[in-house]
Parts: structure tokens; C-alpha cells; sequence
């Protein structure tokens, strides 16, 4: 009996792609685990490596603030010192998407390995490096390796779980992402005072090889067949899209630039700005033309067709503009305006960062119970709204119960948010492009949090201005803005404008974010529920059913 194989109709300027006998394909309908994985309690024990790496990524740049000073008081450079940050940022957004395409081609394991390996040199020569330009083009490569361990770890999640089970393990990565943010600046102060700034990259090295050595033995994937593409035709060899790996690079690069220059080293109508605004704009029709020619596109824009896709997207960047704005600015405030030690600034984020390990863990269990998630990025949202509003009325007689408070409800919203938006976007998109869809979530939750720190920053630095004009040495503390320890040298008069020029500038920066998080709340509630295949009970290797509640085969 002569075994057929049912072909995806090809449309143009798509591959074909060959499914296996009898598999449905669809949103929600993704094969079988391997068996190797049917068991809740293996999987937890493979995620230990993919975790360990992802913490590497995520602890990186927390560590490395730490250290900056001491950076520069070696290697000079005071001039180039937003690039050591910068330059990594850029390199691990622009390579997000080509990682998740490439897991797509060639099987995640060995993709995420040598992302894993990638970032480990970058972390080596950066430890090494003898000048800053050095360091910023060592950072570039371990930008590079690290755009990778995030995506990764998304769909390899994506591919060994079943929807049902899979927010149970992202609550993992909420953990391990509140863990970076609380540790990483205690982790940097600890290393740069008994160790050396140079260790805040050499740790990643012996962690690293557990986690490569962890990931080699315990993960086992199933190979793509990235070798050939397959249609009603021919066989063709699969062709890398470097095209439009590059657009993207520059596209994103431009944004990021734009963001960051804009209204603070310079002004928005130098000419510096608009070539950066003229490139973004040209930069992203031309990335646009090219995925839609491409046949292996590194960002299919047929995933986003997908209403869900698209809604995710939205909803990542404003998680990143959320996340990533208040872990910058509202340490500042702590410090600055109630007088926090920046010795322990890790810990000023605590009462935040708790709620969303809680709410995540809890939000995994109930969706694993139910296969009900839609109600969770709404309140998600519309807590973020309310609590960034609530953020934006603080003042220098708030308390710091009070600011605690409204920072858990803000806490909240992101724990029901923050790993919810790749859930949806997997759930709604086929196994064979889980690597681009994760890679297009992460990518925008990235740029939201690049793109929306420069832009508070260019903020609350015009709002710090206004409020310091006029003002007797007001220049001089405007220039001190980010050491608080410099405001006792002040007259009274001048600090106590200060620190009100610092809250209204506080203030602006939440009132904003609270009408972008205002405008996910919309967005959420057009979400399409998707039933997650996976019954109560079953592990992550039970049976596979549709949306229509069907078993798959």
C-alpha cells in the first residue's frame, strides 16, 4: 500500500511545504510531542539548560550598567558610553527574526546551540577587550548570539508543550526574566567591587558551557528537512533570505538611532535625525517589497494576516515600552525623590517584580485547567493602564508604600501580559513557523523597549529643563540629573526644584505609557479566542486536538 503525502496548496511567492500523512495543520493543531518529552517532569528538566541560557541573555545588559563606570575609568571613552548598551540592543533585535527563521529551516537544537556559542565568544572578547571600541564591536557579537537564546527558548517551548500546558512553562520565563532584572545590578556592583568589571562577562562563560553541555544531552527535537523545498514540481534548495536580513538590520538600526538621538544629543530637525528618519522609512518599504518576493522570507507577512498575530505584535511593543520604561526610570525616581540607595537599586524593583512571578505562575495553572487565556490580556492591559496612571500621580511627598503599591498593581498587569502575547501568537500560527512567529513577538516587545526608553528619556529630560529654567545653578543640576548623590551639594531653593523637576518628569513618562497601555486594552478585547488543544489532565505529550476539540493523529 502505497503511502501519500498531502501538499499545502502553493500560492505565489510561498513554498510549498510538506506535511506528514495524516497531521492536520492550522492554528492550535501542531503535531505530537516526541515521546521523549511525555512527561511533564522531563520537560522541566531539558528547560533547566534552555533557562539558564536565556537568564545569561537577560542578566547581561542588567550587569553590565552596573559596571559601566568603571568601564570608562579604564578603557576612557566617556563620549561612546550609550554604545556599549546600544550596540548590543541593536545587534540582538535586528538578528531576533533570522534566528527564529533559521530554528524554522534547521531544527531549533542546533540553532539555539549555536546562539549559545555565539554569545559565549562575544562574552569572552568582551571580558578581553583593551579599548572601548573594542568592546563595542565584541558587544556586537554577543548582541548577535543573544538575539538568539530569547527566541529560542520561545520555540522550543513552542514545539515540545502543548498549548494548553505551555504557559506553565513561560511563567518559567517570567521568573527567570524578574530574576535578571532584581539581580543583575546586585550581581554587577558584587563582581565590579571584589572581582572586576571584566567578570561581568566572564560569568557567562562557565555558565554557558553548563548550559550548551545541558541543552547537547538533554534536548532532543525533531530535524527539519531544511535542505530542499519541496512543491508539486521540483525540489529546490532552500535559500537563506540575506536580503532581507540586512534590510532589517538597517531598518532597525535607523529606528533606534532616531529614538535615541531625537531630542536629546540632538535636535529632531538636525540633519543627523532626519537621514535616520529618511532611512527608517525607506529602509522598511524596501524590507516589505523584498519579504513579499522572498521564498523563505526571514519575517513571513502572511503571518500577519492573522488577526491574533498582529494583535500579539501590538501587544508585545507595549509590553516592551511598559517593562523596560519602568525598570529605567523608576529606580531614578526611587533614588532621586525618596532618597533610595542605588546600592541595592535591584531591590528597589521588588515590589513590582513579585506580583508578576505570581500572577504568571497563577495565570499558567488556570490556563492548563481551563484552555481559556482571552480574559488574561485584557486584564493584563487594563491593569497597566491603571497602574501607570496611578504611577503618573506621584509626587515628592508620595511615600514609598504608596508608590509600592501602585508599582504591584503595574507588576500585575505585566504578569498577565508579558509571556501571554507569544502564547497567542504561537497558538494561532502552524508548528513549522513557530520560529518566525516567536521571533516577530520578541522582535517588537525588543524595539518597544529600545524605541520607548529613548523616547522617555527624550522626554523627561525636556520636562526636567523646564522645570530647572530659570532657576540659580540650574544647568549644573540638570547636567547632574542621574547622580542623586550630588544633589546635597545644592541650595535648598535649587534641590527642591530639582526633585520636583524630576517627578513632573516621572509623572510625563507613566501618563504616556498609560495611554499606550490604554490603547492595548482595546486591543485585546479583539483577540479571537483559540481553544488550546490538550485536555485537563493530560501532560504536555497528551494528545493533540483541534479547535473543534478533534484528537489529532
Amino acid at each position: 500500500m502505497r503511502a501519500t503525502t498531502r501538499r499545502t496548496p502553493v500560492t505565489p511567492g510561498t513554498p510549498a511545504t510538506p506535511e506528514p500523512p495524516d497531521t492536520p495543520a492550522g492554528p492550535g493543531r501542531e503535531g505530537p510531542v516526541p515521546a521523549a518529552f511525555a512527561s511533564a517532569r522531563n520537560i522541566r528538566w531539558v528547560l533547566l539548560g534552555v533557562m539558564l541560557a536565556m537568564l545569561l541573555g537577560m542578566l547581561d545588559n542588567m550587569i553590565v550598567g552596573t559596571a559601566m563606570p568603571t568601564i570608562v575609568g579604564e578603557l576612557g571613552g566617556l563620549s561612546l558610553l550609550s554604545w556599549v548598551v546600544s550596540a548590543y540592543t541593536l545587534a540582538t533585535a535586528a538578528s531576533t527574526p533570522l534566528w527564529g527563521k533559521l530554528g524554522d529551516l534547521y531544527g531549533r537544537k542546533q540553532v539555539f546551540l549555536t546562539s549559545i556559542v555565539v554569545f559565549l565568544l562575544g562574552s569572552g572578547l568582551s571580558g578581553a577587550a583593551q579599548t572601548m571600541d573594542q568592546l563595542i564591536g565584541f558587544r556586537v557579537l554577543q548582541g548577535i548570539g543573544a538575539g538568539g537564546l530569547a527566541v529560542g527558548a520561545f520555540a522550543i517551548i513552542g514545539e515540545l508543550v502543548a498549548p494548553r500546558e505551555r504557559a506553565r512553562y513561560q511563567g518559567m520565563m517570567a521568573t527567570v526574566m524578574a530574576l535578571a532584572t532584581v539581580g543583575g545590578p546586585l550581581l554587577g556592583g558584587f563582581l565590579t567591587e571584589h572581582a572586576g568589571w571584566r567578570w561581568a562577562f566572564y560569568l557567562n562563560l562557565p555558565l554557558g558551557v553548563v548550559a550548551l553541555v545541558w541543552c547537547q544531552a538533554m534536548l532532543h527535537l525533531s530535524k527539519r528537512r531544511a535542505d530542499v523545498r519541496i512543491d508539486a514540481v521540483r525540489i529546490d534548495a532552500v535559500r537563506i533570505d540575506y536580503l532581507g536580513a540586512v534590510l532589517l538590520t538597517v531598518t532597525i538600526t535607523a529606528v533606534v538611532l532616531m529614538t535615541t538621538w531625537g531630542g536629546t544629543q540632538y535636535a529632531w530637525g538636525s540633519d543627523r535625525v532626519l537621514v535616520t528618519i529618511v532611512v527608517a522609512v525607506l529602509g522598511l518599504a524596501a524590507f516589505l517589497w523584498s519579504q513579499a518576493r522572498a521564498s523563505e522570507p526571514v519575517l513571513p507577512l502572511g503571518l500577519f494576516r492573522n488577526r491574533n498575530v498582529s494583535l500579539s505584535a501590538f501587544l508585545a511593543l507595549v509590553t516592551g515600552v511598559a517593562m523596560f520604561g519602568a525598570v529605567s526610570f523608576l529606580p531614578l525616581f526611587q533614588q532621586t525623590v525618596q532618597g533610595a540607595s542605588a546600592a541595592n537599586s535591584g531591590l528597589l524593583l521588588l515590589p513590582m517584580m513579585i506580583p508578576i512571578i505570581l500572577v504568571s505562575q497563577i495565570v499558567g495553572r488556570v490556563m492548563a485547567a481551563t484552555g481559556r487565556y482571552k480574559v488574561f490580556p485584557i486584564l493584563g492591559a487594563g491593569l497597566l493602564s491603571v497602574g501607570s496612571f496611578l504611577l503618573s500621580t506621584t509626587d515628592t511627598s508620595t511615600g514609598r508604600l504608596t508608590a509600592g503599591l501602585f508599582m504591584a498593581v503595574f507588576g500585575a498587569g505585566l504578569g498577565f501580559l508579558m509571556q501571554m502575547v507569544v502564547m497567542i501568537a504561537q497558538n494561532s500560527a502552524e508548528l513549522k513557523d513557530m520560529g518566525a512567529v516567536s521571533g516577530a513577538a520578541t522582535l517588537f516587545r525588543t524595539l518597544g523597549g529600545s524605541a520607548g526608553v529613548a523616547l522617555f528619556g527624550a522626554l523627561f529630560n525636556r520636562r526636567v529643563s523646564a522645570g530647572m529654567a530659570g532657576q540659580p545653578g540650574g544647568a549644573t543640576a540638570h547636567g547632574d540629573q542621574l547622580d542623586p548623590s550630588a544633589l546635597g551639594t545644592l541650595p535648598d531653593g535649587v534641590r527642591h526644584a530639582y526633585l520636583h523637576a524630576v517627578s513632573s518628569g516621572i509623572d510625563s513618562i507613566f501618563l504616556c505609557c498609560g495611554l499606550l497601555c490604554a490603547a492595548g486594552f482595546v486591543a485585546a478585547w479583539f483577540i479571537q479566542e483559540i481553544p488550546l488543544r490538550g485536555r485537563p489532565g493530560a501532560g504536555p505529550g497528551g494528545p493533540a486536538k483541534d479547535a473543534s476539540g478533534v484528537a489529532a493523529r
